[in-house]
């Protein structure tokens, strides 16, 4: 899976694309050293697959090279915080 990334100076997103365009994305703002994700979201058909999971993986390992906090927003985000000790690094 290739995961790309988007940012300008306040708005970023991970995202994952085929054929038919973005099919998995998580969204954050960016404010001083901190990424608030607001969004996570998969096409329906591919839910459930640990797409959304590596998204945020993604953007945690991207917060941890870049210094950056994270500030879990969005529920599904939230709610693996919550449950994956390794993330505690860069909560916000």
């Amino acid at each position: 899976m290739d995961i790309k990334h988007r940012e300008n100076d306040s708005r970023g997103m991970f995202f994952v694309e085929d054929e038919k365009g973005i099919y998995a994305e998580l969204t954050y703002t960016k404010k001083q050293d901190v990424l608030t994700i607001d969004h996570t979201e998969v096409r329906p058909e591919l839910e459930g697959k640990g797409i959304a999971t590596k998204l945020l993986s993604h953007s945690v390992d991207f917060a941890r090279e870049n210094n950056y906090k994270i500030e879990p927003l969005c529920p599904f985000a939230e709610v693996q915080f919550d449950r994956n000790e390794s993330f505690k690094d860069v909560r916000a």
